[in-house]
């Protein structure tokens, strides 16, 4: 059996306060509109907490409008999660002085609920602007109670780790529009990360375009919230994705942007000019 579909009605839905923030929260807070945003993503697991404030400030630099923690960071000897978001949330705020650009920070917290709290709140105090979560690590639930408390009122990321098995099966599980929009909009993420279509992934872009469409359409109280389309992401691929998303979507930089031999700065702001080049004909 599959679930191709969960939409409760209005009445159902209102013991549910679902995103606190969505689109509307996300971009005041970027100052952005008319056009999708960008986020970048620091990685690879195994820097130290002052290499990846260092590339975060490279980022920054280049004018994205989000940078999160790859999904594998968590609390490591090598890289302990209260120092790394000291150190990045004060080269982001550096790199945001000189530009006079908001830039997003989203720490990934994980372990257990006791410990994605207190990670949570630390990251409010040290001055984070959002978290990342995990749902298939810690559960949907998780998620709900953290989007629950009032003194953890950051914006929410939802990742897609370890979903993939609930709807790589078309005849069974879940039908991609529940587990990467329904389920994240109904539990409080403001922003859900899912795979795109046309790489190794087994999504396609009617998959992607129903995702998007359960987390922006109309749905009770519930606030619509940012699909996020991830996967090697890069100028190639602009247009097409504003042809399906138009304006109100998250693209995650691939890891190609690492590699540019003009320099990570220099090449975002690059991709940032062609976004905006791009997107202003959708």
């Amino acid at each position: 059996m599959r679930r191709s579909d969960h939409r409760s009605s209005a009445v159902a839905v209102e013991g549910w306060p679902g995103p606190r923030h969505g689109i509307r929260g996300i971009r005041k807070k970027t100052d952005v509109t008319g056009r999708p945003l960008v986020c970048a993503v620091l990685k690879p697991l195994g820097l130290s907490p002052e290499a990846l404030a260092e590339l975060a400030h490279r980022f920054a630099l280049g004018g994205v409008d989000i940078i999160k923690d790859d999904q594998g960071l968590g609390d490591h000897a090598f890289c302990p999660f209260d120092e790394r978001v000291r150190c990045c949330v004060a080269s982001i705020h550096d790199a945001s002085r000189s530009t006079g650009r908001a830039c997003l920070y989203f720490p990934h917290v994980v372990g257990s609920l006791e410990d994605i709290r207190n990670q949570a709140q630390f990251a409010k105090l040290a001055g984070a602007d959002g978290i990342l979560l995990s749902p298939g690590l810690v559960g949907y639930q998780t998620l709900h109670d953290l989007s629950r408390h009032a003194t953890e009122t950051l914006p929410i990321m939802s990742h897609p780790a370890f979903l993939g098995t609930y709807s790589i099966n078309p005849e069974n599980g879940l039908a991609p529009k529940v587990l990467y929009g329904r389920f994240p909009r109904l539990t409080g993420a403001d922003i859900t990360i899912y795979p795109t279509y046309g790489l190794n992934f087994p999504i396609s872009r009617l998959n992607c375009a129903q995702i998007a469409s359960a987390c922006t359409e109309s749905w009770g109280p519930l606030l619509p919230i940012f699909p996020t389309a991830a996967g090697r992401m890069g100028e190639d691929r602009i247009r097409e994705m504003c042809e399906l998303y138009g304006h109100d979507c998250v693209f995650i930089l691939g890891s190609q942007i690492r590699e540019s031999p003009e320099g990570i700065a220099a090449s975002c702001e690059h991709f940032m000019q062609s976004l905006s080049k791009i997107s202003a004909a959708y």
